[in-house]
Parts: C-alpha cells; sequence; structure tokens
C-alpha cells in the first residue's frame, strides 16, 4: 500500500510539472531553430509573436499585445546587435501601445543593417507601424496588415472628430469637447511619425499621401490591408518568405482547448487522378 501512495504523489508531481518541462522544451526548440536561421541569413533574429499562451502550470489563457515590457525587450536586442549586421523581426500581433510601437519602429529606422520584417500572418495596429520601418518587408501571400489610425479607449480617434463637424458645439458635452481635442492631436502625431517611417520607401510627397490614408480613418481599424495594397502604395514588399519562418511560427502554439478549432493531416498533398483498372 506505501508503494501505491508512493507511485500516486510521483505521478501528481510529474503531471504538475509537465507543462513547465514542456514549455521549456519547447523553448529550447525555438532557439535553436532561430540560430540556425541566424547562421543562414547573417543576421540578428528578433521574434515578437503574440498569441493566446497557457500560463504557469494551470493553463490560464492571456491574450497579449506590444507592451512596454516588450519594446524594451527588442530596443535591447536591437542595442546588442553590431551596426552593420542585418535585423529580421518575425511578428505576429493585433498591435498594441502606440507608445511602445512607436519606440520599436524608431529603433529600427535609425539601425545602420538592412532591417527585414517578415509577417507569416497579420501585424495590426501598432504592428504595421513597426513593419513601415523595415528596408524589406516579407508577407506570406495571405498576410495582411492593418491602418493605423489612432483609437481613444472603444471609439476610433477619427470617428471623434466627426461628432463635432456635424453637430453644433452646443449640443456637443464637455466630455466628447475634449475627447475631440485629444483625438485631433492624435490624428496629427500618428500621421507625422507614419510619414517618416513612410519616407524610407517613397519621396515625401507620396509619405505624406500614404500616411494620410493609413492614418486618418480611411478604413475600419480592423481592415485587412493585402500584399497587392502595400505594394500598390509603394512600399518594397514581396512574398518570399523562408520556410524556416513557419517552421519557427509552429514552435508557438495556441494553448491546448479538448477539441481544435481546425484540424487537418500534417504534410503536403499532392493531387492524384483516379486508380486505374489494369
Amino acid at each position: 500500500m506505501e508503494n501505491i501512495s508512493q507511485l500516486f504523489w510521483i505521478f501528481i508531481i510529474l503531471s504538475a510539472l509537465s507543462p513547465y518541462l514542456q514549455q521549456q522544451m519547447l523553448r529550447a526548440a525555438r532557439t535553436r531553430k532561430m540560430a540556425e536561421l541566424e547562421k543562414k541569413r547573417g543576421s540578428r533574429v528578433i521574434t515578437l509573436i503574440h498569441r493566446q499562451e497557457a500560463l504557469s502550470i494551470l493553463g490560464v489563457p492571456l491574450t497579449r499585445y506590444i507592451n512596454i515590457e516588450d519594446s524594451e525587450q527588442v530596443l535591447t536586442a536591437i542595442r546588442l546587435t553590431c551596426k552593420d549586421c542585418p535585423i529580421d523581426l518575425i511578428i505576429h500581433t493585433p498591435g498594441g501601445l502606440v507608445l511602445a510601437s512607436e519606440q520599436i519602429a524608431e529603433a529600427l529606422l535609425r539601425h545602420p543593417g538592412k532591417v527585414t520584417v517578415f509577417v507569416p500572418h497579420y501585424a495590426m495596429s501598432g504592428g504595421t507601424l513597426i513593419a513601415m520601418a523595415a528596408d524589406e518587408l516579407v508577407m506570406d501571400p495571405n498576410a495582411v496588415l492593418g491602418p493605423l489610425d489612432p483609437q481613444l479607449g472603444q471609439y476610433p480617434a477619427a470617428s471623434i472628430i466627426k461628432v463635432l463637424e456635424q453637430k453644433p458645439l452646443k449640443d456637443i458635452d464637455d466630455q466628447t469637447v475634449i475627447l475631440a481635442d485629444v483625438a485631433g492631436k492624435a490624428l496629427k502625431q500618428v500621421k507625422v511619425t507614419v510619414k517618416k517611417l513612410l519616407e524610407k520607401h517613397m519621396d515625401e510627397e507620396n509619405a505624406e499621401e500614404k500616411a494620410e490614408l493609413l492614418t486618418q480613418g480611411t478604413w475600419t481599424h480592423d481592415y485587412p490591408i493585402d500584399v497587392e495594397q502595400i505594394a500598390d502604395m509603394g512600399i518594397n514588399v514581396n512574398t518570399d518568405m523562408p520556410e524556416e519562418i513557419y517552421i519557427l511560427m509552429s514552435m508557438y502554439p495556441q494553448p491546448r482547448t479538448a477539441r481544435p478549432s481546425v484540424e487537418y493531416n500534417p504534410g503536403p498533398v499532392y493531387p492524384s487522378g483516379p486508380n486505374k483498372e489494369n
């Protein structure tokens, strides 16, 4: 009976440690894959990938966004990179804090070596801002970026401004007037930043026009801007995504649930004709 009790507690301890050990093994595998990619491309590889990740042994999912901690880590990686060494940034994010995104974009813009940003799936909002800082943007053919119009709480800044344009001032409450003032400043500030980034890809006049398009509420904030539209803007973009990027992305899995939403047989599938009788 004592042996059974000991085995039971060993099982409990191993079960509790299993998620942590799996996470450490996955982290080690990512580090090896990044090292291989750095050796192949002769670059510094940095990842900025936000998924719902399993936290601690309880497996509690947390949706992540670009924050100050992210900008601190990316800026540290850039600072530790030789000035002439290329930087490859792999980004997958719904966006996040404007301040953090601008810090990363400005640091990439100042880096003397070539900066390549890889977008295997999506880089919305602040992620798009960072992508604009690249010398070369590489996207999956189905990947998207997003508009850069600032948001104040739950409302787009451009839409708040519209209220002042469509109603007499006497019919608008003080809080909305204050929000509209802040919204106007936010729109101007973001446009200036985006124009500065776009001047890496085009002349000042075109950069002004495209910055206006991206920041002033042309689309809803979740509008997907595809590769063709990005190329039409004059941004240096291509779809030559290295296979190693997809492999690395697979090492950032979503937390497991009882039933996966998407299932398929791994590996390539080739078309085949009907079986022929001899």
